[in-house]
Parts: C-alpha cells; sequence; structure tokens
C-alpha cells in the first residue's frame, strides 16, 4: 500500500509518497482501505513540529478518514470486512490503509458519500464539544466565528443554528462569506475590510455576543474579546493565524466573561461515552439536514503536498479531502 510520508519536520513540499507494506491488525483494531481522509490545519502544524501532539519521524499525517474494512484484529465483533465505516486516528490517515482502534470507528450512515464521512469526526466533533457542550450555547444566544468559512467555522455556524441561536459570520473575503450564508449564517463582518469591533457592535445592537468562536487567534482575539457580552464564552479552539494572543485579564473581569479552552482530541480520551453520545447526535442532524459538511477540493494521494499548500495558504473554504485510492 502507498502512504504519505514526513520524514524530516518541514513544509508539505518535503512530504513523500512510499510504498509500504499491507497491515496487519493488532487485538482490538480495525485494518480500513480508506477511500477519503479530510485536511486539517493542524496537519499543517504538525509536520513542522508545530503542534502540540508530537509524532516521532518517520509518520503519517492525518487523522479523520472514511473507507471500507479490510479486515479486522481478535476481539473485535462490531465491524467486518466490507464494511463502510468512518473512524478517527491519532495519524496514519494520508495513505491507502489504516490500522485503527475499534472504538474510535463508527459505522457510515446510510446513504453518505466517503468523503463526506471523511470531514465529519475532528471538524464537526471539535465544533460541537465547543458550542454544544463547552460554550452551552441556548437557542436565542449570539455567536460570533470568527475564520467562519474554515471547515471547524462552517461547523460551527450549522451546530449553532441546530441549537436554536443566532450566528455572526467573520472571514476575509466577500466570497467567503457567501459560502458562510449559504450554511446558515445570519450576518456576516468582513474583518479585511470593516473594523471588527464597529461590526460586533451593529451587528448585535451593542450588546456584543453571548459566544465567540476562534480557531484563528492573532490580531482578531482582542477586539473581538473586548465586543463580548455580558457573562460571554470566548472559544479558544486554535491558531490558524500562527500567533497566539496575549489577552489583559482585566477583560474577562470587566465583562463577567470566561475563557473556555477547547481540545477535542483531549476530549475524545478522557470522556468517550460523552464524545460518542455527541457523535450520535451530529449523525441525526446530519440526516435531517441540518448539518451537511462543505468539500471545496478533492486531491490525489500524490497531491497531498498541494492540498496542505493549499490550506496553508487559507485558499481553502469547509473541508478538503485527499482520496488516496486514486
Amino acid at each position: 500500500m502507498k502512504a504519505v510520508l514526513c520524514k524530516a519536520w518541514g513544509l508539505p513540499d518535503t512530504l513523500v509518497v512510499e510504498e509500504l507494506p499491507d497491515i496487519v491488525p493488532g487485538p482490538g483494531q480495525v485494518v480500513i482501505d480508506i477511500h477519503a481522509a479530510g485536511v486539517n490545519f493542524p496537519d499543517v502544524l504538525i509536520i513542522q513540529n508545530k503542534y502540540q501532539f508530537k509524532p516521532e519521524l518517520p509518520f503519517t499525517p492525518g487523522n479523520e478518514l472514511a473507507g471500507v474494512v479490510r479486515t479486522v484484529g481478535d476481539g473485535v465483533t462490531t465491524f467486518k470486512a466490507g464494511d463502510k465505516v468512518l473512524a478517527f486516528a491519532t495519524q496514519g490517515a494520508f495513505a491507502q490503509q489504516i490500522a485503527v482502534p475499534v472504538q474510535m470507528v463508527m459505522p457510515m450512515p446510510p446513504g453518505m458519500d466517503f468523503d463526506t464521512a471523511a470531514a465529519v469526526t475532528l471538524t464537526y466533533g471539535t465544533s460541537h464539544h465547543a458550542v454544544a457542550d463547552r460554550a452551552q450555547l441556548k437557542a436565542g444566544e449570539t455567536m460570533l466565528v470568527l475564520g467562519a468559512a474554515g471547515g471547524v467555522g462552517l461547523a460551527a455556524i450549522e451546530i449553532g443554528k441546530a441549537l436554536g441561536a443566532r450566528v455572526i459570520a467573520a472571514a476575509s473575503t466577500d466570497e467567503k462569506l457567501e459560502v458562510c450564508k449559504a450554511h446558515g449564517a445570519d450576518a456576516t463582518i468582513n474583518y479585511s475590510t470593516q473594523d471588527l469591533r464597529e461590526a460586533i457592535k451593529a451587528a448585535t445592537d451593542g450588546k456584543g455576543p453571548d459566544v465567540i468562536y476562534d480557531p484563528v487567534g492573532g490580531i482578531y482575539a482582542e477586539p473581538a474579546f473586548r465586543s463580548i457580552a455580558w457573562r460571554g464564552r470566548y472559544l479558544v479552539i486554535g491558531f490558524a493565524n500562527g500567533e497566539i494572543p496575549k489577552l489583559p485579564l482585566n477583560l474577562p473581569l470587566l465583562k463577567g466573561a470566561s475563557l473556555v479552552g477547547v481540545f477535542w482530541g483531549e476530549f475524545t480520551k478522557r470522556e468517550p461515552k460523552a464524545n460518542a453520545a455527541a457523535m450520535r447526535e451530529l449523525m441525526t442532524w446530519m440526516a435531517e439536514g441540518k448539518v451537511k459538511p462543505h468539500i471545496s477540493g478533492r486531491y490525489a494521494l500524490a497531491e497531498t503536498p498541494q492540498a496542505l499548500n493549499d490550506m496553508a495558504a487559507r485558499k481553502v473554504t469547509g473541508k478538503i479531502v485527499i482520496q488516496p485510492q486514486r
């Protein structure tokens, strides 16, 4: 089987595709022939040794995937060869095969395609954990989503609407904001051309958002936090901007507001039952048409460096996927 390998820390163009032996499952593992693997911003960081999870070299990047069960290891009774599944892995998804612990594997819902299934776990899992669990967003509240046209951003918009909230999307271009509106955003802010604080004030009648969803970091964090509503919750998702902001701690004091950390990967390990319940709710919403991943690009396995370059250059709206069997 073929796999993308990171042999040295560096930019996407340093990745290579090599032929490796077929995978044999260990006890409790499911080996999957991967038909689609979701690409996420952490994939850009991890190959440069800039992410909180630091695998040993060499390794195959990629976390979320969908495909067909090839074989199962001892003790696995819930899946069999030929089953269509989706899964989350710590690494290894940018390959034609992967071995995943059975507890991280789910059946694909009937009628769902591989590309969509590969865009569910990390992106929607992160946003559901953030919005529904950590922020406890309620119907009638207002949520501001920064970096709203990205994978987790669009997921946050859809989840916010599914929970009955009003959602304001902020992104860097009008084209990206059109995608946000198509996924349910009630109002939009172009923070490249508008003053962010003034735009938030206008969009919320001066009250500020109850929840701010921030996967970007950088220069927008402080003006956004200064605009938050009383008792607001600021969700720290990640730092796609590349800069970890430093907020004056008098700001949460003055607003009675909370800074809320979101680390979905650790949540899945520490609270697997809660994560499983969240994924079931997401699958129900998908079946009802309330959430649907936006797939804006598809790449062959050999095109993985280009996919990661496009992600790093902010050329991506929604999700892009690698199709390893191509």
